[in-house]
């Protein structure tokens, strides 16, 4: 899987200059961490957004979202978001808003 360094930019430029940021290569793309949680990710097949179990119903039934799958295992709480979804401005903070309200909830790594 080869890397989104548009959508990595965005991301950067979304989330800010937050201290406990970090971001790492993963899944073939580039992950960013939230106090060491997985957050977010960029790849060149869309936006990988965590939303936690259970959270993420209202995102399911946007256009451009779908489950993340990793090989033939959906990841639960995961979901990934075309370009479609990403480029639009405010669906993009929106999902962000919410993957961030759910990483801050957890214990930092």
């Amino acid at each position: 899987m080869a890397r989104d360094p548009g959508l990595e930019e965005l991301l950067r430029e979304e989330l800010g200059d937050r201290p406990e940021l970090s971001e790492k290569s993963m899944f073939g793309g580039r992950a960013f961490l939230l106090n060491g949680n997985l957050l977010c990710g960029a790849r060149s097949d869309g936006m990988l957004i965590r939303l936690g179990k259970g959270n993420d119903d209202w995102a399911l039934a946007l256009p451009g979202v779908i489950r993340m799958l990793m090989g033939e295992r959906v990841m639960h709480g995961w979901l990934r978001a075309s370009a479609e979804a990403y480029g639009d401005d405010a669906l993009r903070r929106r999902l962000l808003d919410a993957a961030l309200a759910y990483v801050e909830s957890l214990p930092g790594k």
